[in-house]
């Protein structure tokens, strides 16, 4: 969890906040600039809604690649080349950590049942 909270403060804090509350209040609304403002990883955002491999792929490949977006643009940096595969999973972790024990327990079962699914 150290190295994950080290590394979310170098890599992630600035724009998802040292408290990982986001970067505004209202995240689900596109910023003045057009783009969508970084959402909190907190248990008011909707990080724990994806599993932990779309995050790891949203975090390595960026939102545009990992979800085959067409004509979008995104804020967020990929971290392929900057961040190992071992870093980026200590991050999750770290922000994993900070969540409720409801919410980890069924991020969890989601995670479970994701992975029983035909690939």
């Amino acid at each position: 969890m150290a190295l994950g909270k080290t590394l979310y403060a170098a890599n992630c804090a600035s724009c998802h906040g040292v408290k990982l509350e986001g970067q505004v209040e209202d995240w689900r609304s596109p910023g003045p600039d057009g783009l969508m403002p970084a959402p909190p990883h907190d248990e008011t955002g909707h990080t724990w809604h994806h599993t932990d491999q779309i995050l790891f792929e949203i975090t390595k490949y960026g939102i545009v690649a990992a979800a085959n977006l067409k004509n979008y643009t995104s804020a967020m940096p990929v971290y392929e080349g900057v961040l190992t595969d071992a870093e980026i999973i200590a991050v999750l972790s770290y922000i994993k950590s900070t969540w409720p024990d409801e919410i980890r327990r069924g991020h969890d079962e989601m995670n479970t049942r994701y992975a029983l699914e035909p690939k």
